[in-house]
């Protein structure tokens, strides 16, 4: 998934020549000692040079012209007919076996991208792969739009052959659209224009966050590592890295101004046409989450900022003895908390030994990340910020992506990424159409492997302070997790809101990010000039708008999943993965219920909220 925006920075690491321009082995060579894995992305392609990059884009072209020629306009009739369901089934095969292929190329030019954005043979590279896709794909336009035009009672008739039945969900799942589909032409055009529209401006962002330069002392750093510093136990550190932050935000305001302004003005012209009618509907639908049920989270969230965020925060304040923490005081490390930098090798032990006591199975799934360099750690000039871990497509497997720097923290990111990673290996049996997972049921899987991780180091840790600074430290990625990413939507809410009526200048973009994080930080939070361009950096209301709102989901309801767990008896974590295992196949209300749990009942939240202010209380008594 996208790059956690609760995600720290991390350690930097000696630049390498990047991958995409070697030969890489097909088997994974041994990582030295102590040092930090980049991945082997051959397992999709040697290089953006292979003949087979080139063989493979040639083929795309070709199936998707001949996909065209022999079912457009067939669908409707063909359905109709007593065969049918087989004759469907066997165009759902074909659609799906070309989403595959397309997807390791997309994949691989987005991966590759991410490693280093910067190079400009790379950029090249990833913009050609992404026109030649755009381009081929506009001869399968026409299959899901004729498909959601066949009557619904033809459909069903259909579905009765068990060929067409295998992909039921997906069908049904599609069908769903149906509301929101434009005309065949416009269609074409909307996907056409992407490439000179949305993902351009998206390429844009990813380029110039990369070629971002800070001063901090006498160095400059890249993003990332000075976004680390935030972390930094010296107090002069912080205060320099956050003031560096927003000297060169600030010196970048207007391109970052006219990306915000452009995409909403896009999302809003895309929405208009589509009949959306709120600012977040298309991304409830694309997440298969009813409005209600965000709106209910929002606003329990929100209401409990006061005992959550703003308890946690004056609790922080008084163990550095003050009574206000500037803004760039807000993660740091607390004064009891242990010192030095956690070895990968031991974050993979920490990770892999919790996986291991919760299901060998899916400790087994996660190990392969490492021995198999399907992780990509380091800390590299022009390599994406935080982390994420990409499904690639069912016939490879997911790779991960962190700036690992030996945080705290980054243990838990790297639990978080493998949880995702885990899920994407179990869904892929479902295949192309059917493994990918709505973002709200995602970060379940995520969050549920750092409560693990977590569960396991608080047990482990016998001293009193270094108990206390394990669960602030969780306390405080729950915040970024839940608060920080309503705060997030908040903010959204309001700019695409905003922007239905005019620009927004950078000052005013930055005045709507002051007032949700004052709200959701509150009175011990000190927000000093300057974090009013902090908006500027967070890829997820770029790549991804109201995408955040799925992390405060997902680790609300790991909390009310990890309840059952405690107090479960043999076969949760059958069920568990059984429930990983069916990727879109179902909807997170009929997965969830053989938990007995129900997201769309009012008080679900509160419960999971209840979590963290327990949390709270506990460190409070500590005193």
């Amino acid at each position: 998934m996208a790059a956690r925006t609760s995600s720290a920075s991390r350690k930097s690491a000696t630049a390498r020549k990047p991958a995409s321009h070697r030969k890489p082995a097909k088997k994974a060579v041994a990582v030295k000692p102590g040092g930090l894995p980049e991945w082997n992305l051959a397992d999709l392609y040697f290089g953006i040079d292979a003949p087979e990059v080139a063989r493979d884009l040639d083929r795309i072209d070709a199936e998707c012209k001949a996909f065209e020629a022999d079912y457009k306009g067939k669908l409707a009739t063909e359905t109709s007919s007593p065969e049918g369901g087989v004759w469907l089934a066997g165009a759902v095969r074909r659609y799906e076996a070309i989403d595959d292929l397309a997807g390791r190329l997309s994949s691989f030019a987005g991966l590759i991208h991410a490693g280093d954005s910067v190079d400009p043979a790379i950029s090249k590279f990833y913009g050609d792969v992404s026109e030649r896709l755009t381009a081929a794909s506009l001869h399968l336009l026409f299959f899901p739009l004729e498909l959601n035009r066949i009557d619904d009672d033809v459909i069903e008739r259909a579905m009765q052959a068990p060929e067409l039945e295998h992909y039921r969900p997906w069908i049904e799942d599609s069908r769903k659209d149906k509301p929101y589909q434009l005309e065949d032409r416009l269609e074409q055009l909307f996907h056409e224009k992407s490439q000179t529209g949305y993902s351009a401006w998206n390429r844009l962002f990813d380029q110039t966050i990369a070629g971002l330069r800070f001063r901090v002392g006498n160095k400059e750093f890249a993003i990332e590592p000075t976004l680390n510093l935030l972390q930094d136990r010296s107090p002069e550190k912080r205060k320099a890295a956050a003031q560096a932050l927003a000297k060169t935000f600030k010196a970048n305001e207007r391109t970052f101004a006219l990306i915000t302004n452009t995409l909403s003005k896009d999302k809003d012209i895309s929405d208009r046409w589509r009949g959306f009618h709120d600012v977040a509907d298309s991304r409830h639908l694309n997440n298969r989450v009813e409005r209600e049920v965000v709106d209910a989270l929002v606003a329990s969230v929100r209401a409990a900022y006061p005992r959550l965020s703003h308890r946690y925060y004056a609790l922080k304040a008084r163990w550095f003895k003050k009574k206000k923490l500037a803004h760039w005081d807000r993660n740091a490390p607390l004064p009891f908390a242990a010192t030095g930098v956690i070895p990968w090798t031991d974050a993979r032990k920490m990770v892999l030994t919790a996986y291991g006591e919760f299901s060998p199975e899916m400790a087994g799934i996660a190990e392969r990340f490492f021995t198999d360099r399907w992780i990509d750690a380091p800390v590299r000039p022009g390599k994406a910020p935080g982390a994420f871990s990409h499904p690639t497509t069912p016939s490879a497997h997911p790779y991960v992506l962190m700036n690992y720097q030996g945080k705290p923290r980054d243990v838990m990111t790297l639990a978080h990424e493998l949880g995702h990673g885990v899920h994407q290996v179990l869904a892929a049996k479902n295949g192309a159409l059917m493994a990918p997972t709505p973002l709200t049921l995602a970060e379940t899987a995520s969050v549920f492997g750092e409560m693990l991780t977590f569960r396991r180091l608080l047990a482990q840790t016998k001293n009193a302070k270094q108990r206390q600074a394990l669960l602030a430290g969780k306390v405080e990625d729950m915040i970024n997790t839940v608060v920080r990413q309503v705060a997030f939507y908040t903010f959204e809410r309001a700019v695409h809101t905003e922007r239905k009526s005019g620009e927004l200048t950078a000052e005013r973009i930055g005045q709507l990010w002051l007032g949700v994080q004052g709200e959701s930080l509150g009175p011990a939070i000190e927000i000093k000039p300057g974090y009013e361009t902090f908006w500027m950096y967070v890829p997820h209301f770029i790549h991804s708008p109201f995408y955040v709102y799925a992390y405060a989901f997902g680790d609300c309801l790991v909390n009310s999943l990890y309840a059952v767990y405690e107090h479960a008896s043999d076969g949760f974590a059958e069920r568990y993965l059984a429930m990983l295992a069916a990727g879109g196949t179902k909807h997170y209300s009929e997965l969830l219920r053989p938990f007995g749990l129900d997201a769309r009942d009012p008080q679900f939240w509160d419960g999971g909220l209840s979590v963290i202010a327990g949390m709270i209380d506990e460190l409070e008594r500590m005193g």
